[in-house]
């Protein structure tokens, strides 16, 4: 395992409230974050990414009805006991909560509440202290990397200090018009989303996957967006975009691990396979 990276970003923010209706009826009963990638729930890669670049106190934004998530974080003595007796001790850690890390859960209205990437970064943005830095990933896609190396890590190493960055994944061009792609300028700053352009038309190969590190002022310029009365959904590339226009900047760091998706029934299967080694 790569160890621990050094950085002074030690927070994450993780939404995974909603109800994962492109994966029905599986997440009516399974919470989307929690599907298994192996015997690991797809959440659970994004946390050890996180923990190998050093972060260490996580904010996932769950819904009233998320509980599974809090019990696989949580420790569970009964089941450490039954290990233990049943001469199963080597497995005995898992029982136990994450070392190292704080984590809190932050609760978002699902049903008839406001809705969209932006809304769980505005809920967390008053537990920042001006000054801070948040790594921002979605909770049911993942870099997954063979090598064990870290994508948080890469992503937080390129980020200037005290600005923001944006993971960018190459697709093959004549997928691009699926997806929302990254125009930059000749610095690799982010200029905008060009979403679902003819290919011919695209102005990278680069896609957003919603993986950012966002600094203080950002991350409030998103809490005061999801304050809006607004109709639809709050994309939280939206105050992105005002703070660009404004004069801000941020960074697009390409990834160099496998982007893997759980949110539908084809990337979840490729997920499986890739991470157990059976496709490339």
């Amino acid at each position: 395992m790569q160890p621990s990276i050094s950085n002074s970003i030690t927070k994450a923010i993780i939404p995974v409230a909603g109800y994962g209706t492109r994966r029905l009826p599986i997440t009516k009963a399974i919470e989307k974050c929690m599907l298994p990638i192996g015997n690991r729930p797809i959440v659970d890669y994004i946390v050890e990414d996180c923990i190998k670049a050093g972060i260490t106190e996580f904010f996932f934004v769950i819904s009233g009805e998320n509980t599974q998530i809090e019990a696989y974080y949580a420790s569970n003595p009964t089941l450490k006991s039954y290990l233990q007796q049943a001469g199963k001790s080597d497995l005995a850690w898992y029982a136990d909560a994450p070392e190292g890390v704080k984590i809190n859960f932050v609760r978002q209205e699902v049903s008839g509440g406001k809705y969209g990437t932006a809304v769980p970064v505005g809920l967390v943005a008053p537990m920042m202290a001006p000054g801070e830095s948040a790594v921002v990933l979605m909770g049911d896609d993942f870099i997954y990397n063979r090598d064990g190396s870290s994508e948080v890590g890469r992503l937080l190493a390129a980020t200037p200090a005290g600005g923001n960055a944006m993971l960018g994944v190459d697709v093959p061009r004549d997928q691009l018009s699926r997806y929302g792609v990254i125009e930059l300028d000749g610095d690799s700053n982010f200029v905008r989303i060009v979403e679902k352009p003819a290919p011919e038309q695209a102005p990278s190969t680069l896609i957003n996957v919603s993986k950012y590190v966002l600094n203080y002022d950002l991350i409030q310029a998103v809490a005061a967006y999801a304050q809006l009365e607004l109709s639809g959904e709050y994309h939280i590339t939206e105050p992105i975009n005002q703070y660009i226009l404004g004069g801000g900047s941020m960074q697009v760091v390409p990834a160099q691990g496998r982007y893997l998706d759980g949110g539908t029934m084809e990337g979840w299967l490729y997920a499986n396979n890739y991470v157990a080694g059976w496709v490339d």
